[in-house]
Formats: structure tokens, C-alpha cells, sequence
């Protein structure tokens, strides 16, 4: 696959002419070009400009990191991939998903999520397995490891169980707060919002699930049929601040009576302005414990 520069803005976070400099003065990328001089890059060429977004996130600097042989950055992405599991049990877990997802063994793996459920429960599967699967599995993408059919294999099996357990879930009392969830037009990971599905639903909320890719004049069109009490959404995809910034400031006007609950990415996120109505979900632990109290109602907490 091909992508311009401005596909690799939208995907990285990093502005267009800050990857040209990149390109100039540090030799960091080498696109291909056109007839007409326009920069073309591959899947290869996206996923050097991801890893060196996220080493110089960690505190390297951009000439240090372009001037490392591509041995060196193995080395370093190789510490972030084998950085351990809290537990030897939880480690057992994802190294044994992540083989036979790569073996596109659905039965074993299949049997590895059940069992892993069955002793932990869904929520503390999904924290202490599922979700550091998915951060692996980002890793290793970008390492050439595993191609995006592992990916969307295991995403889906996943999904599967989340959806099997909220079925299992009875309907919440009217009385209760209608919480909308999806995810901005360009995100298509799903998964986080969806076990934000399972835990809302568990602490007996209503829940409008639209999902991923919607489209701003959709939410607009829901507000104007229901009464929507929270609204939840996630900004997981790298993009640039200028372009979240619009995006949230249109959501706002939207939803100018409903209180917005944000997730995702938090170098992003932390770098947005005029928010303070908007509340910030850092963790996991600060959703589940929010979720439980009305105070969810006012405007800043």
C-alpha cells in the first residue's frame, strides 16, 4: 500500500512539514516519487515514521534516533515488546494468544480467552490480558512481525466475547443515565469502546453503541431524537493536535447540554485547549470508579 505525506500526517501526528525537515535533515525517511516530484511511501516507510515517533516520544531525540542503525532500533522496539507482564500467569496467557493467533489457530485460541475469563472474570481479562495482547500486537506490526490478517483475526475474536458477555447483560431501568459511545469518523478500533459497553452496562447505565467511523451530522441527527445524558467517545489514532482540536470544538457545540467523556491517546489528548468541560478519562480504574457516582452530572469534578 502507498500513502502521500499528508496520509502519513494524519496517521503519525506529525505535521507534514515537520516530516519533511525530518526527511532533509536527518535522512529519516526515503519516499518514492511520482512523475510530477509528489512523495510516495510504503507500508515499510509508515511504520520507520511510527517507530521514530514513539522513541522520540520516550526521550530520544530526532538526530539521535535517525542516526541509529535500523539493528539499533530492533534493539530498542525489542525492549518495548519484551517489557514483561506483571505476572508470570498473565504472561503465559498472551504468549501462548500470540502464537497461536499467529497460526491462525481459533480453537486454541479460543480456548486460551475462555479459560483466561473463566479464572479472571471479563474485566480483569480484558486489563491484564486482552488489552496488553492488543498493545503487543501494535508493536509487533510495527516491527514487521506479524502482518494486519493476524491483526484483524485476533481483534475479532475478541470482539466476539465482549459482545457474547454484554448479550448476557439484562437492559438497564429508563430511570437510568443514556450514555452514547462511538468513535470519530477515522478511528476503527473498537475494542476499548466496546468494553466500555460491557462495563457501563454492567453498572446498569443505557447505552447507545453506534461504534466506529461516525460522522458528526450522525451524532447531531441522534441528539436531536434522544435525550442523551453522557457522551463517550475515544481519540485513540495518532493525528495532529490542530485537527483534534477542530474536531472537539465541533462535538462541543453539538453536545452543548450533555456532559463529553474522552479516552485515548494522552499525548494528544493532554495537548488540547479550552477542555475543562470536557472530562478526561486517564485510566481504566478512573472510569470504573467514575461510572459508579452521580456526581458524573456537573460539569467539572
Amino acid at each position: 500500500m502507498t500513502y502521500s505525506i499528508s496520509d502519513l500526517e494524519q496517521l503519525s501526528g506529525i505535521h507534514s512539514h515537520t516530516i519533511r525537515i525530518w526527511e532533509q535533515r536527518y535522512h529519516a525517511l526515503s519516499p518514492m516519487r511520482t512523475e510530477g516530484n509528489t512523495r510516495l511511501y510504503d507500508d515499510k516507510q509508515l511504520r520507520k515514521l511510527l517507530n521514530i515517533v514513539s522513541l522520540n516520544k520516550s526521550g530520544l531525540k530526532i538526530s539521535k534516533i535517525c542516526s541509529l542503525s535500523d539493528e539499533d532500533i530492533e534493539q530498542l522496539l525489542d525492549q518495548q515488546l519484551t517489557y514483561p507482564s506483571p505476572d508470570k500467569e498473565t504472561e503465559y496467557y498472551i504468549s501462548k494468544l500470540i502464537n497461536s493467533g499467529l497460526a491462525f489457530d481459533e480453537p486454541s485460541f479460543n480456548h486460551l480467552i475462555d479459560d483466561g475469563i473463566s479464572k479472571f472474570g471479563l474485566s480483569d481479562c480484558y486489563r491484564k490480558i486482552m488489552y496488553p495482547l492488543l498493545v503487543r500486537l501494535g508493536l509487533m506490526w510495527r516491527k514487521d512481525d506479524i502482518c494486519p490478517a493476524h491483526e484483524h483475526f485476533l481483534s475479532n475474536i475478541i470482539r466476539q466475547k465482549i459482545f457474547t458477555h454484554i448479550n448476557n447483560l439484562p437492559f438497564a431501568s429508563t430511570s437510568s443515565d443514556k450514555w452514547l459511545l462511538f468513535l470519530p469518523e477515522d478511528e476503527d478500533h473498537d475494542i476499548g469502546l466496546l468494553f466500555a459497553s460491557y462495563m457501563l452496562r454492567m453498572h446498569g447505565h443505557q447505552v447507545i453503541f453506534l461504534g466506529s467511523k461516525v460522522p458528526l451530522d450522525s451524532i447531531e441527527r441522534v441528539f436531536s431524537t434522544l435525550n442523551i445524558n453522557q457522551v463517550l467517545l475515544f481519540m485513540v489514532k495518532s493525528r495532529t493536535v490542530t485537527a483534534a482540536q477542530k474536531y472537539i470544538d465541533q462535538l462541543s457545540e453539538i453536545c452543548t447540554s450533555t456532559r463529553i467523556h474522552l479516552a485515548g491517546n494522552s499525548q494528544l489528548i493532554g495537548n488540547l485547549k479550552n477542555i475543562g468541560h470536557i472530562n478526561w478519562f486517564k485510566t481504566l480504574d478512573e472510569f470504573e470508579t467514575s461510572i459508579n457516582y452521580p456526581i458524573l452530572h456537573e460539569r467539572n469534578f
